[in-house]
């Protein structure tokens, strides 16, 4: 997931879903760890959100909550189709899920695997753990934008999106110390992720496929 400033020059997890830890320049060269296979995985096989994607209400919803260091804009404007909607909401929340499980140091939290399913909930963990084995967080502010959405008859789906994260940071929580890294044509990435409506009615995301330096996604 090639989604958060990172520890590493560059992780390259699966051909169908590459959760890298490469963005804004990192240079970092410490491996990363394999951790435990996720419970339930399948193995085999702004700033505050906009009310234009803000998650549809549930009451067994995972609350999120991030540190005021962490601030993110959601360019996805509402595109007027219900479901499509429903998917830009909740991955909306996806990503704020994996980062405050990041901030958390907690490799299984809930909130992302509410939003995360299979082959995609077994890469974000252990693309959570190299977080917390190096004791390393996130900061700063991410942007993210140009959305394309496709909803299936099948209850399926696929979105992908750019993401500026030119200004977003690693914090090393034992210092306090920032990495601050130059804004880099990899500071820009692009995001495919694959989707499905599971039984609560939630978006959840089967597999996701980034790739940095994206010229689609430059400024």
């Amino acid at each position: 997931m090639n989604r958060r400033p990172t520890l590493l020059a560059a992780l390259a997890l699966t051909a169908t879903a590459a959760l890298t830890l490469s963005a804004c320049g990192s240079d970092d060269d410490s491996p990363a760890k394999d951790s435990d296979t996720i419970a339930g995985a399948d193995t085999g096989d702004k700033k505050s959100p906009s009310p234009a994607t803000s998650a549809p209400a549930s009451d067994d919803r995972p609350k999120i909550e991030l540190p005021s260091d962490l601030s993110y804009t959601f360019d996805w404007p509402k595109t007027g189709d219900k479901e499509k909607d429903a998917v830009l909401a909740d991955s909306e929340q996806s990503i704020k899920a994996v980062d405050q499980a990041i901030v958390k140091q907690n490799a299984l939290d809930k909130a992302y695997l509410y939003y995360y399913e299979g082959e995609a909930a077994a890469e974000t963990q252990r693309f959570v753990q190299d977080y917390v084995d190096h004791k390393a967080a996130v900061t700063g502010s991410y942007r993210f934008y140009a959305p394309e959405v496709n909803v299936g008859k099948d209850g399926t789906a696929s979105l992908s999106y750019c993401e500026d994260q030119g200004k977003a940071f690693v914090k090393y929580l034992e210092t306090n110390k920032i990495k601050k890294t130059e804004v880099t044509a990899k500071s820009y990435v692009i995001y495919h992720t694959s989707l499905k409506k599971n039984d609560k009615g939630v978006w959840v995301i089967q597999k996701i496929v980034s790739q940095s330096g994206s010229a689609k996604c430059q400024p």
